[in-house]
C-alpha cells in the first residue's frame, strides 16, 4: 500500500507537468501554423476572384471566404470572454477529440471551385468535341446525298433522251408505216400515193392526221393528177357522192389559194352550174340547182372535192368532212 502512494506521488507531478507543457508548445504551433494558413487563404482568395473576373462567374466564393473569417474572428473574440477554467477544459477536451485535420470545415474549399470550374471546362471541350464529330459526320452525308442526287438527275436526263429518242422513233415509224400504206392501199401516180380516209374530220384536223402518217392533204397539181384522183374517188365512194377535204386553202388571204405546203395553187377545178339551152340535157353528174364555186367567201375559206364528178367547193374550214391524204414515193 505504502508502495503504491509512494509511485503515484512520483509519477502524478510528471505527467502534470507533460500535459502543460504539451499544451504551451500546441499554442505555439497553432498561432504559427495559423498566420501561415491565413496568409495562404488571402492568396488563393486573390487567385481565385482573378479567375472568376477571368470567367465571368460571380464572385460568391469571396464573399464566403469573407462570411467564414468573420465567423472565426467571432469566435476568437467568445473564447477571450471565456475563463481560464473553461479554457483549460476547452483546451483538454479539444485535444482528446481532435482530428488529425486542425481546421476541419464543410464548406467548399477555393481549390474545390477552381477544379470544380476546370471540370466544367474540361466538359464543355468534350461536349464541343463530340458536336464536331457529328458535323463532320453530317456534312459527309450531305455530300453523299449531292452525290446521290447528281447521279439520280443524271440518269433522269439519261432516260428523258431516251423517251425522247424513242418518240421521235415511234414518229418515223408511223410516217413509214402510213407512206407504206397509203401507196400500198391507195392510188400511186408518178412520185405521189393518194389514199382515201373514211373518217370525218375538219380540215385542220384532216392535216394533222395526214402529217402523223407522214404525208398531207391532197394537193392535185396539173389536169392529169385532178383527173387520176377523181376516178379513184369516184370508183371508192360510187355510187354516193361525198365531198373529200384536200389541202387547199385561202386563209392566209381571201381569194389567194395555197397548198399546205404554202406553194400557190395555180390549177383549179371549180364547179359551174349547168346552163339549160335549148336542145341540152343536163347530165346526170351535173348540180342545176347549185352556184357557181367559189361562193363562201370570209366564211368558206377550205376546199373540197367531190366524190361524182371531181369538182371543187369551198367549205366552211370546220365542217367535217372525209379526206383523202398524199404520200411522197
Amino acid at each position: 500500500m505504502q508502495a503504491a502512494w509512494l509511485l503515484g506521488a512520483l509519477v502524478v507531478p510528471q505527467l502534470l507537468g507533460f500535459g502543460h507543457g504539451a499544451r504551451g508548445l500546441g499554442r505555439e504551433w497553432e498561432g504559427g501554423w495559423g498566420g501561415a494558413l491565413e496568409q495562404e487563404r488571402e492568396r488563393e482568395s486573390m487567385m481565385l476572384k482573378d479567375l472568376q473576373e477571368a470567367l465571368g462567374l460571380p464572385t460568391a466564393v469571396g464573399n464566403e471566404e469573407d462570411s467564414l473569417a468573420e465567423n472565426h474572428e467571432g469566435k476568437e473574440a467568445w473564447r477571450t470572454k471565456e475563463t481560464p477554467e473553461e479554457e483549460e477544459e476547452e483546451e483538454t477536451t479539444t485535444a482528446s477529440f481532435s482530428s488529425p485535420n486542425p481546421f476541419p470545415s464543410s464548406s467548399p474549399t477555393p481549390e474545390d471551385t477552381i477544379t470544380y470550374i476546370l471540370g466544367r471546362l474540361a466538359s464543355l471541350d468534350a461536349g464541343l468535341h463530340q458536336l464536331h464529330i457529328r458535323l463532320h459526320t453530317l456534312d459527309t452525308r450531305v455530300v453523299e446525298l449531292t452525290q446521290g442526287l447528281r447521279q439520280l438527275r443524271d440518269a433522269a436526263r439519261d432516260t428523258r433522251d431516251s423517251v425522247q429518242a424513242l418518240k421521235e422513233a415511234e414518229v418515223r415509224a408511223e410516217q413509214e408505216h402510213g407512206r407504206l400504206e397509203g401507196c400500198l392501199k391507195g392510188l400511186r401516180l408518178g412520185h405521189k400515193c393518194f389514199l382515201l380516209s373514211r373518217d370525218f374530220e375538219t380540215q385542220a384536223a384532216a392535216q394533222a392526221r395526214c402529217r402523223a402518217r407522214g404525208g398531207n392533204l391532197a394537193q392535185p397539181a396539173d389536169r392529169q393528177q385532178m383527173d387520176a384522183l377523181s376516178r379513184y374517188l369516184r370508183a371508192t365512194l360510187a355510187p354516193y357522192n361525198w365531198p373529200v377535204w384536200l389541202g387547199v386553202h385561202d386563209r392566209r388571204s381571201e381569194g389567194l389559194y395555197l397548198f399546205e405546203n404554202g406553194q400557190r395553187v395555180s390549177f383549179f377545178a371549180w364547179h359551174r352550174a349547168s346552163s339549160l339551152e335549148s336542145g341540152t340535157h343536163p347530165s346526170a353528174a351535173s348540180h342545176p340547182l347549185s352556184p357557181d364555186q367559189p361562193n363562201g367567201g370570209v366564211l368558206e375559206n377550205c376546199v373540197a372535192q367531190a366524190s361524182d364528178d371531181g369538182s371543187w367547193w369551198d367549205h366552211d374550214c370546220e365542217r367535217r368532212l372525209y379526206f383523202v391524204c398524199e404520200f411522197p414515193f
